[in-house]
């Protein structure tokens, strides 16, 4: 492992400081296993926490407001295909090589030659990216493409002279150095990664932004805790703060605490149970929906309680969460019980005959609660109904196929880029393929081509429109129970602030950008 800045502390012993320094700042925190330290194979929470961190964009999500704004980009051009951005001068990678528009370049090649992560954001839209000076790069597009500036907020800027150095014929992108080393320019750098246990981090003295003084020294991310040892590492005061993933006991015990308060991250996914709408009886409009009057949305936010004020969840109304682009704006989806019966009355077959598959993921311990709730509340009309616990690894493998998947299936998913394209599109569009973000199976020409239309949409207004239209085609057939908005609930510890989880005039609207280490505040 190539060398890295020593950290703060230690450079102060070893320039002979005196006590009237301050010491380093640790902030420790935990998420879940395995971490992926390479950005251009990063797809969930842990990964994009770490290359949040370590590595820059082009453009970066806005704080406090909807949208994308200038990040390594200081500005750009564009017309309907063609983006020609200008890159800041003067911004350093973490061994020192100047960040230059070959390092773009190199980096967009190096995620469609993996093939794996965000990629397929620019597989089929990008075809060639030019370098027009040291400082300039245009990306040409197949046709337009309005997410394009949203994908790139998941495009990260490697150094390219160093991870070619580090690049065998047989691993020509260097995966197996990037897997524990970073080639970034972010706030952060790398000290140390165990995928499975822990990652050790440090500020960059060179950022181009700056760090503030507040902002932790050195971070240590753990992975693969369990709850009973989160909970008392966070209660001996040896953990700042804890995952989303924690049961809602748990964080009520730890929150019940003088010395605790909830960081709060909202409104970029949601709980969705997804009905397939290939098999009988979920084939027929009319059962689908009485399914979705008769789900208990109210009970559905009360298993996510954590106290009287903190509750995981907010109520949903229709396929994009409150607050994003093109959402509802209508009344919560509520219980009823009286048109779920004439619903079932219109449905062609009897309840009675018909037994359902409710599966729940065997990794989500709470899911198996929703399980048991549907269970209750469609017995109410009559539909018997089997629970199946699957593991991840074999639900992904159904999910592929309409014929093996569940009647009913349940997932949280949260969008991917601060653009509602990159959560519903892979959802609903029945040109993608099959896979466990659709498991509805959905076939409809007007959803097709509404969400088509809102990808080539150039005007915000016109794409918000249509988002409300699809919303709108997709209440009327029911292919999925939209359970409530996502709330992510994170116990921490007073000592920390995250103004980015703690203030919605500060929140981004993607997810786990919350956690930019450099915005938080520990005190020295």
């Amino acid at each position: 492992m190539r060398g890295l800045q020593p950290t703060l502390l230690a450079m102060a012993i070893a320039c002979g400081a005196t006590s009237s320094v301050q010491a380093a700042t640790v902030l420790r925190l935990d998420n879940s296993a395995p971490a992926q330290l390479d950005p251009d194979k990063e797809t969930d929470y842990s990964g994009s926490i770490l290359a949040f961190n370590l590595y820059d964009t082009l453009v970066l999500t806005k704080q406090g407001a909807a949208g994308v704004g200038p990040h390594v980009a200081s500005s750009w051009t564009s017309d309907a295909t063609n983006y020609t951005f200008n890159l800041r001068p003067g911004i350093k990678f973490h061994n020192g090589d100047a960040m230059t528009a070959e390092d773009v370049k190199y980096s967009f090649n190096r995620i469609i030659g993996l093939q794996q992560g965000f990629s397929y954001l620019f597989a089929k839209t990008v075809p060639s990216v030019d370098v027009l000076g040291p400082t300039q790069v245009r990306f040409t597009l197949k046709q337009p493409f309005a997410p394009f500036l949203a994908s790139l907020t998941r495009l990260a800027i490697l150094d390219s002279k160093l991870v070619k150095s580090h690049a065998t014929a047989g691993d020509p992108w260097a995966a197996n150095w990037i897997a524990t080393n970073d080639a970034g320019s972010g706030a952060y750098s790398v000290v140390s990664h165990d995928p499975q246990s822990l990652t050790v981090m440090q500020k960059f003295p060179g950022y181009f932004l700056g760090v503030g003084p507040t902002a932790p020294d050195e971070v240590r991310m753990s992975y693969g805790l369990d709850a009973p040892t989160v909970r008392t590492l966070m209660a001996s005061g040896q953990q700042d703060i804890a995952s989303q993933w924690l049961p809602p006991e748990v964080k009520a015990a730890l929150l019940a605490r003088h010395d605790m308060h909830a960081l709060q991250s909202s409104g970029a996914g949601e709980f969705y149970i997804k009905m397939n709408t290939t098999k009988p009886p979920l084939d027929d409009v009319h059962c689908r929906r009485a399914l979705v009057d008769a789900f208990d949305y109210k009970t559905a936010l009360d298993l996510v309680r954590v106290n009287a004020k903190v509750v995981m969840g907010k109520s949903a109304n229709g396929p994009l969460p409150t607050g994003m682009m093109g959402a509802l704006d209508t009344p919560a989806i509520h219980q009823d019980l009286p048109a779920a019966q004439s619903e079932l009355k219109q449905c062609k077959y009897d309840p009675k005959q018909q037994t359902l598959e409710i599966a729940w993921v065997a990794e989500v311990p709470l899911e198996e609660r929703y399980a048991l709730l549907m269970q209750s509340n469609f017995a109410q009309l009559g539909f018997k109904s089997t629970i199946t616990r699957i593991p991840w690894s074999l639900f992904s493998d159904r999910a592929s196929k309409p014929e093996t998947t569940p009647a009913i299936s349940q997932i949280f998913i949260t969008a991917t880029t601060p653009d509602p394209d990159s959560l519903i599109y892979s959802m609903y569009d029945s040109k993608v393929p099959s896979t466990w973000q659709s498991t509805e199976h959905l076939n409809d020409p007007e959803v097709d081509s509404l969400l088509d239309q809102a990808r080539s949409a150039q005007d915000s207004g016109a794409r918000t429109k249509l988002y409300q239209q699809l919303g709108q085609r997709l209440i009327a057939l029911a292919p999925t129970i939209y359970a409530y908005d996502q709330v992510s609930v994170f116990p921490a510890r007073d000592a920390v602030q995250v103004p980015a989880l703690q203030n919605a005039e500060n929140e981004f609207d993607l997810d786990a950008m919350g956690f930019t280490f450099r915005l938080m505040q520990m005190p020295h």
